[in-house]
């Protein structure tokens, strides 16, 4: 029983290759700065602090090739982050567009500013008393 335990996360790996642009530059000059600049503003969905292009995440390979694919077929990186936010969802993108789910994302800083303000200015008036 011990022994099997032991064996079982080997067991766990995936076994299927990476897609073929995971890890694999576009041909096209170009085309691999487009794609390189859309995978920059595309969230992991799994490491969630890294974009895909520095993910090592079997999610992010799969979503890198994904990009460069529709790259090399001619979408441009519009359309691509279009598909993937519909896909997906706001949270694969750093920048969230405005949107009713997405609006206290857009207010907290503001809030938090106006709060901060609103107590360091509470403090000092209390000093100078």
């Amino acid at each position: 029983m011990a022994l099997l335990l032991c064996i079982a996360p080997a067991v766990a790996q995936p076994v299927t290759p990476p897609a073929h642009y995971a890890n694999v530059q576009l041909a096209d000059p170009a085309k691999e700065a487009s794609a390189r600049a859309l995978m920059e503003t595309l969230r992991c969905l799994v490491c969630q602090g890294q974009s895909i292009a520095d993910s090592d995440a079997d999610m992010a390979a799969d979503m890198r090739a994904l990009v460069r694919e529709r790259i090399e077929r001619g979408e441009t990186p519009a359309s691509i982050r279009d598909w993937l936010i519909a896909r997906y969802g706001d949270y694969v993108t750093y920048d969230p567009p405005l949107s009713g789910l997405t609006w206290p994302l857009w207010l907290a800083p503001i809030l938090l500013l106006v709060i901060g303000g609103w107590i360091a200015r509470s403090s000092f008036r209390r000093r100078v008393r």
